[in-house]
C-alpha cells in the first residue's frame, strides 16, 4: 500500500464501549468499530463496572479483527498502537491496555498512551485541525472540565466540576423521571418542547473561578419532584426537563465565556458525550461566536466514546515522542495538569 505518515491502531475501553479503530495521519478514519453495552446496563440504571469489564473481554478481539478488515490493513502496515490508559473504570481500562500491549509487543510497534479526555478533544481533528491556543469544554457522564491548550500537546485544566459531572446529573434526574439509561438524549428531546417554569439554582456562576457544581441542581430537581408526589401534584415532565437543561446550559455557557475573557483562544472546542446535546451546543455556539471566536465540535457520531478519537490524539502524541513500555498500567484517576494561573 502507499506510504503513510502515520497509521495508528487505537483501542478505547474506558467505560462501557469497546472500540478499535485504524486512523491515517491523525485525521482520516479508515475504520472505527464500536460495540456498545447500553442494553446490558439499562436494567441497573447505570454502568456496572464488573459487567462492563466482562463485555470488553468478550468483544475486544472481535472488534480488533473487524477494524483491521474494514480498514484493509495488516499489522505490518501500522506505525503505532494508541491506547486509553485513563481516566475510566480500572477493569475496563485494563482489558484495552492488555490487548494493545499484546499487539505492540508481538509486532514490535510503539505503544502510545492516551488520556481519554485528550481523545475527546482531538475528535475535532476529523473536522478541522485544531488552532492554538485553544480552549475546550469537555462535558461527559464523568467529566466537566475547561481545558486550556496553549500549543499542541499541552493540556491545562482551568476549571472542573467539584461534585457531579453534567452528564451524570442527566442520568440521575432521568431515573426520577422514569427514563431509561442513558437519560441525556431523552431529557434533551423533552427540553425542546417544554417551558422553563421552575427556578432551579445556578451554582457558582458568580464566583471568581471557572469551576462547576451540579449537585445542588440535582438535589433541587429531585426534591421538587418528590414534594409534588407527596402532595399529589402532577408536574409536567417536559417543563421539568426544560428547566433542568436551561440551568445546566446557563452555567456551562457563563463559565465558558468567562474563561474566554481570561484565556483568549483562536477557537473554542466543545467535546465529550454531552456535546451531542442540542440545547448545549446551540446555546454555546451562539454565545462563543458572538465573542468573535470560532466554535468547533466533533461530528455527532464521534462525541461519545470511540477509538477514532484515541487514534487522532495518539497520532499527535506520537509526533511529540510519547511512548509507553510494557509496564503501562491503568490510571483510573488520570487528569491533566492544572494551569498555574487559573482562578480557583
Amino acid at each position: 500500500m502507499e506510504e503513510q505518515t502515520s497509521l495508528i491502531l487505537a483501542f478505547e475501553t474506558s467505560c462501557d464501549e469497546t472500540s478499535v479503530a485504524v486512523i491515517k495521519n491523525g485525521n482520516e478514519i479508515l475504520s472505527n468499530v464500536v460495540a456498545t453495552q447500553i442494553k446490558s446496563h439499562q436494567r441497573f440504571g447505570g454502568v456496572v463496572p464488573e459487567v462492563a469489564s466482562r463485555h470488553h473481554i468478550e468483544q475486544i478481539t472481535i472488534c480488533l479483527k473487524k477494524a483491521l478488515q474494514v480498514a484493509q490493513v495488516t499489522y505490518a502496515d501500522l506505525t503505532g498502537v494508541a491506547i486509553t490508559y485513563g481516566p475510566g473504570l480500572v477493569g475496563s481500562l485494563l482489558v484495552g491496555i492488555t490487548a494493545a500491549k499484546a499487539v505492540a509487543w508481538a509486532h514490535n510497534l510503539p505503544l502510545i498512551p492516551v488520556n481519554h479526555l485528550a481523545g475527546h478533544i482531538y475528535a475535532t481533528n476529523f473536522v478541522t485541525p485544531i488552532q492554538f491556543p485553544a480552549l475546550a469544554l469537555v462535558v461527559s457522564g464523568g467529566h466537566t472540565e475547561l481545558v486550556w491548550m496553549p500549543k499542541e500537546g499541552e493540556f491545562r485544566i482551568i476549571g472542573e466540576t467539584r461534585d457531579d459531572a453534567a452528564g451524570e446529573t442527566y442520568d440521575k434526574i432521568g431515573r426520577v423521571l422514569g427514563i431509561n439509561y442513558p437519560a441525556g438524549p431523552t431529557v434533551d428531546q423533552w427540553a425542546q418542547s417544554g417551558q422553563n417554569t421552575f427556578d432551579f439554582p445556578l451554582a457558582m456562576v458568580k464566583e471568581d473561578n471557572f469551576d462547576f457544581s451540579f449537585s445542588g441542581l440535582k438535589s433541587a430537581f429531585i426534591n421538587t419532584v418528590h414534594h409534588a408526589e407527596q402532595v399529589g401534584e402532577t408536574l409536567n415532565k417536559q417543563d421539568l426537563a426544560t428547566s433542568f437543561q436551561a440551568a445546566v446550559v446557563d452555567v456551562l455557557v457563563t463559565k465558558s465565556l468567562a474563561a474566554l475573557q481570561q484565556y483568549p483562544a483562536k477557537e473554542f472546542i466543545l467535546a465529550g458525550g454531552v456535546a451531542a446535546n442540542h440545547g448545549l451546543r446551540t446555546a454555546l455556539q451562539t454565545a462563543v461566536e458572538k465573542q468573535g471566536v470560532p466554535f468547533v465540535m466533533a461530528p455527532l457520531k464521534l462525541c461519545g466514546d470511540n477509538a477514532a478519537m484515541i487514534g487522532a490524539a495518539g497520532a499527535m502524541l506520537q509526533r511529540h515522542g510519547a511512548r509507553a513500555d510494557m509496564l503501562l498500567n491503568a490510571d483510573p484517576g488520570l487528569e491533566f495538569d492544572w494551569e498555574a494561573n487559573a482562578a480557583r
